[in-house]
Formats: structure tokens, sequence, C-alpha cells
């Protein structure tokens, strides 16, 4: 080595106490950051208290149809609510419910403006337009639970048992929904019971099962326990619903 080079210490490479420490800061800084930015995203959306987890989005459902059936359910002024929605929404829950004018889903689970992303149709069928509308749910709104509701004396699946007993075709675009709704009731044909009651149960739990394994979104969404999706049933007599094991 030359004399006019400078000697080498051997720990010229190791980091210094201060860089570590200015390094450590900054590590924090980024995470408190990204934490002020969520929190930030958070205030922004119309109804943060609608950030919940699928098992606490399913607790609040049951929640407020516990109030339903009780009969105190929150008459409030929705007017703030509309105005705060104007730009955006975040509902907590997706509902599959039937078209049934019995079966209002924001009345059974007394919720507000923008709590409850709700498709209808008769027999609460999970056909491709509704399991697309179930994705935008999920992967545009962050809706972390999806609810198949059925209930007690549906008239779709009535019709549908009565077309397949006799052998007779529904009239109009209705024949549409005996093919959806047949094979839960041919399903359940075999079951002990009322026949009308366990199409209907045995209709929502593979509506389920569609959701789950038709949409990879939604799939991979449930697997990530980003999402739950369960089925359950409204009677009519109590305005209770029961969920599908």
């Amino acid at each position: 080595m030359c004399e006019d080079c400078p000697p080498i210490r051997p720990n010229s490479i190791a980091p210094s106490r201060r860089s570590l420490m200015l390094f450590a800061a900054s590590a924090v800084g980024m995470l408190l950051g990204d934490r002020l930015a969520d929190a930030k995203d958070a205030k922004a959306l119309p109804k943060p208290e609608n950030l919940l987890s699928p098992d606490a989005s399913l607790k609040r459902l049951l929640e407020g149809n516990a109030r339903y059936v009780r009969g105190t359910s929150r008459c409030d002024d929705l007017r703030p609510e509309r105005k705060a929605l104007v730009g955006a929404q975040n509902p907590y829950a997706a509902i599959l419910s039937c078209a049934d004018s019995r079966v209002a889903p924001e009345y059974i689970f007394d919720s507000g403006l923008g709590d409850l992303f709700v498709c209808r149709v008769a027999g609460n069928v999970a056909d491709d337009e509704m399991i697309g509308s179930m994705e935008y749910a999920v992967e545009a709104l962050n809706t972390p639970l999806i609810l198949v509701l059925g209930h007690d004396r549906c008239g779709a699946v009535e019709a549908t048992i009565k077309s397949l007993k006799e052998d007779k075709p529904a009239p109009g675009h209705r024949s549409s929904l005996v093919t959806a709704l047949a094979p839960a009731v041919k399903a359940s044909s075999q079951e002990t019971g009322n026949a009308l009651a366990n199409a209907i149960k045995q209709n929502v739990a593979d509506n389920v099962r569609t959701l789950r394994s038709e949409s990879p979104l939604l799939n991979a969404a449930t697997e990530q326990k980003k999402l739950k999706v369960v089925g359950g049933v409204y009677r009519l007599d109590t305005g209770e619903v029961d969920l599908l094991s």
C-alpha cells in the first residue's frame, strides 16, 4: 500500500449507531405515514363505521334483526345520510334476497342508507348478473359479507315444485326461474318433513355454494378471510332470520 493511501479500518463498512437510528426513524415514519393514510382514507368514506370484519358485519346484521323482531327499530332522520352518500358508498354487507314484497332487507336488519348492497330476484337465485353484482360489492366497495336470504312460503319455489310435479312448464319467462330452482327442489325431494321448507333451505345453500364456487374473485376473497358468504331464511311469522349451519 502506498504511503499516500489512507489506512483501511476494519469496521469502516459497518453502519454507525447514528445511521441505524436514522434508518429506524425513517422506517417508523413510513409505517406511521401508511397508517395515517389509511386513517385518512377511512375518514374520507361516507360511513367509517361500516369498515368491519366479516364476523363483525354478520354480528351487526343480526343485532339489527333482533331490534326489528322486538319492534325497537330506529326511526332515524335519513337526510344527513342521504347528503353524506352523494359521492360514495361503503356498505358493510351485501344481501341477495328474494323479490317478495314481504322481504325488505333494509327493514329486516334495521339498516340506514348506504349500509346494505341489496340485490333482489324471485327465488334469490345467484345467476350471472347477481354474481357480477356481488363481485362489484366485494371488489369495488370492499364489502366483507354476503348473505343469501330466502324466506318461508316462497312462491317461486312453490311454483317450481308444482311445475315439476305436474310436468308442466311455467308460462312466459317464469320457466327460467323453474330451471334455476329445479335442482334445489329435486335435491331435497327425498327429505322428510315439509317439502316446500326443505326446498327453500336447499335453494339458499345451493346459491351460497354457487357464489363461492362460480366466482374466482369471491372465492379468493373468502380464502383470504376478507369475505364471508352465508345463508339464512327469513321467518314471515316472527321476522327472525335463521342462519344456515
